[in-house]
Formats: structure tokens, sequence, C-alpha cells
């Protein structure tokens, strides 16, 4: 008789919802953003009429660590870091070994910039990047001259 209720469909959607639920959470790799390959860092950007000001923290990366790429309209930064540490014992036994290695990577679109003239520097840990807006020409007035006669044509 209880088969005939027409409210059993929704228990067993609940109870399949409630089951899918926890699958999800026993299944859901819970370090996968912890094991991804390529990370991201911290930046502020600045606008005026001249340039962008971009300031991207990398604590303990040297600057050739650091890749600075533009290819039209993309502005890439990319820091990585290969560590690679190993403790022996007096037999020459490794005791200790760790290794690690990160990617960080932003892009960044911009466009009408002079590439040609971007400036970075980095100095503790803070990467400065000056990238100059192109200069757009500025238009030309164009003078109405009289002609005398309205009703003529310029040939």
């Amino acid at each position: 008789m209880f088969d005939l209720v027409p409210y059993g469909k929704r228990r067993d959607d609940a109870f399949g919802v409630l089951a899918k639920s926890l699958n999800e959470v026993f299944n859901d790799d819970f370090f996968a953003p912890m094991k991804s390959s390529t990370l991201s860092f911290r930046t502020d950007i600045r606008e005026s009429e001249q340039a962008y000001l971009i300031e991207a923290e990398l604590p303990g990366f040297t600057k050739e660590e650091i890749d600075i790429d533009y290819a039209s309209p993309y502005l890439t930064i990319k820091a990585v870091r290969k560590e690679e540490h190993s403790e022996e014992n007096k037999d020459h036994q490794v005791v200790r070994r760790e290794r690690r290695y990160g990617e960080y990577v932003r892009r960044f679109y911009v466009q009408d910039i002079a590439e040609d003239e971007i400036r970075a520097s980095l100095k503790d840990g803070l990467l400065t990047l000056s990238v100059p807006k192109r200069q757009k020409p500025l238009g030309k007035r164009i003078e109405i001259q009289d002609s005398g006669n309205s009703g003529e044509q310029l040939q």
C-alpha cells in the first residue's frame, strides 16, 4: 500500500540527494587545490593616464626565477620555484630528502601599451612593473573656410 503513496517518490529523491552529497564529500579530493601545479600570487594594479603600475608579491624568488612576457594583448608573469634539500648522516646515508616545485602564474589583459618601454624591478619580494600606455595621437582641428558663395561646390 505504501508504494501507492504519491509522496514516496519524494522520499527516494531526498535520500538520493543525501547519498549523492555524502558520496561527493568522501570522493572529493580535499587536497586538489594544493596539488595544482599552477598557483597564483597577490597583485595590486594602479592606473594613471600615462601607465599601469603592477605590484606583485613574490617573496623568496630571485629575478632569475621570474619570467615576464608580453604577447599582445596578454602580459604574463610566471615564477618557478624548484627546491631540493637533502640531509645525510655520517655514513652518507640519506636521512631526509625533500623536494618542492611550484609554478606561480598571472595573466593580465592589457592593450594599447608601449611594450618596448615596460620596466620591471624586484626588491624585498615585491616585483614592480611600470607598463606605459601607448600615447594616442591628438586629433587635428579642421577649419572651415569661407568660399564667398555658399552655393558653390568644391572641385
